[in-house]
C-alpha cells in the first residue's frame, strides 16, 4: 500500500480549517490503497519521510518564512533522507542536488499568512528542490480569512496528491 505522509503546522483556526480540508480530499473515498499518515511537524521523524511515497505539507507563513516547527523537521530529518551540503553548506552534493533516496518523490505544498506568503513558499521549496522531491501540484496559497474557495483548493490538493500514489 501506498503511503502519503501530511506534515503540518496548524497552530491557529484558519490553518486547522486547512488542514481538516487537506485531509478530506486525501481521505477521500474513490481514494483507494493509500494510508495516509498524519504527524504534526515537531513529531515527524525521517523514518516518517523514508516510509512514505509522497509528501502533503501545511505551514502558516511566520515572519516571512515557514513555521519554526517546519523548518524544525526539515532540519531534524534533511541529512537522514537523503539531503547533502555541498563544501560551501548551502543544500546539494556538488553539481548534484536532490539525488537522495527520497529523490523523486511527490509533494505539495500549502501555506497560509495573513499577508504575504512569498518567503515561506520559497524557503520550503528550495529545500525540497534540495532533497530533489518533484512538485507534483501547483502550491496553494491562502491569504487572510480561510472562505469556501480555500477549503475547496486545500481538498482538491489532498486529493490530487493520494491519487497520484494510487496503485494502477
Amino acid at each position: 500500500m501506498a503511503r502519503l505522509l501530511v506534515v503540518h503546522h496548524s497552530p491557529t483556526r484558519s490553518v486547522q480549517d486547512l488542514h481538516a480540508s487537506l485531509l478530506e480530499g486525501a481521505r477521500h473515498p474513490d481514494v483507494e490503497g493509500v494510508e495516509v499518515a498524519v504527524r504534526p511537524a515537531l513529531e515527524a521523524t525521517a523514518d516518517d519521510v523514508l516510509a512514505a511515497d509522497g509528501y502533503l505539507l501545511l505551514t502558516p507563513a511566520n515572519f516571512g518564512y515557514m513555521s519554526g516547527a517546519l523548518k524544525h523537521f526539515f532540519d531534524s530529518t534533511f541529512l537522514a533522507v537523503g539531503g547533502a551540503l555541498a563544501d560551501d553548506g548551502s543544500a546539494g552534493d556538488g553539481d548534484r542536488p536532490g539525488t537522495g533516496g527520497t529523490s523523486g518523490r511527490p509533494f505539495g505544498l500549502l501555506v497560509h499568512g495573513r499577508y504575504d506568503v512569498t518567503g515561506a513558499v520559497r524557503s520550503v521549496l528550495a529545500i525540497t528542490g534540495a532533497l530533489g522531491w518533484r512538485q507534483a501540484a501547483a502550491t496553494v496559497e491562502v491569504l487572510g480569512e480561510v472562505g469556501s474557495d480555500d477549503r475547496a483548493r486545500a481538498l482538491d490538493l489532498g486529493g490530487t496528491l493520494a491519487a497520484l500514489l494510487m496503485p494502477s
